[in-house]
């Protein structure tokens, strides 16, 4: 779908009610415009909140979140709650949308292990009930699109057993991204973009490679938790979405209204 955008944001970069509101209204006149959109959104923070409340340690790893089946629980009802504020808001603003789990347009399999350095080791982590998406039925959220309706996905997706899988909100998003086809895939986060340095929003790099990301990973301008978002960029890429752009939801001015101006704004990733 030419006319496809899918957004992707979480708790760092969109939080509160306020800020909802901003982002809906956005989404409005974006649909107003003439776009589809198709949202997707995590909610890292407030998981992390509900699991201190419960006396529980959160643990991430390479930026992925380890997940028991209690974490997974708590992860779950945190974000169906957050689903439903997120549909209120758009909704109050004019959008037709219904929340749905990834599960609902996925099919997952659990994270292997992955490799970590420690003290000069490697080592092996494995994550848990963590999943990544290997499949995606695009029928399903076409459907809802053609009736005018914007979905909105929380990331917890289900195995071919049906099994549940917490999916980092970036994993979830490039999968659905690479299965519907889209215009472009917008991450919004909560910095202008990709940053030389990450205390110098002048040093924001407009436009990048996927070969100019390795560069950065590789020489530590690009760690934590930005590594599965940009991974998620190189994932919808090669599957075929054709730029995939990082912009600022804390831009008081616009977050994403003018991306359908071709006007400069946050970092857009080609391969």
């Amino acid at each position: 779908m030419e006319d496809l955008y899918v957004l992707k944001f979480g708790g760092n970069a969109i939080r509160g009610r306020e800020d909802m509101i901003r982002l809906s209204k956005e989404i409005a006149q974006l649909i107003h415009d003439g776009a589809r959109i198709l949202l997707v959104h995590g909610g890292g923070p407030e998981i992390s909140e509900e699991m201190e409340r419960r006396g529980m340690t959160p643990r991430k790893v390479c930026g992925v979140r380890v997940t028991d089946a209690e974490s997974l629980d708590v992860a779950e009802i945190v974000l169906r709650r957050l689903n439903s504020e997120v549909v209120g808001c758009l909704q109050e603003c004019g959008v037709n949308a219904l929340g749905i789990p990834g599960y609902f347009c996925t099919v997952c399999t659990k994270k292997p292990p992955v490799t970590v350095s420690e003290d000069g080791r490697e080592t092996e982590v494995d994550l848990g009930l963590v999943g990544e998406v290997a499949d995606t039925d695009p029928q399903c959220l076409f459907d809802l699109l053609e009736q005018g309706i914007t979905p909105v996905v929380y990331p917890i997706g289900k195995d071919a057993d049906g099994r549940k899988l917490n999916v980092n909100a970036d994993t979830m998003v490039a999968g659905i991204a690479a299965g519907v086809g889209c215009r472009e895939m917008i991450t919004i986060t909560d910095v202008p973009g990709i940053m030389l340095d990450i205390d110098d929003p002048s040093s924001k790099v407009n436009s990048l490679t996927l070969a100019e990301v390795d560069a950065l990973i590789a020489d530590g301008t690009i760690s934590g938790g930005m590594i599965p978002k940009v991974e998620a960029c190189r994932r919808a890429l090669l599957a075929g979405v054709g730029t995939v752009r990082m912009v600022n939801g804390k831009d008081p001015r616009s977050i994403v209204t003018d991306i359908m101006k071709n006007t400069p704004h946050g970092t857009v990733i080609t391969k």
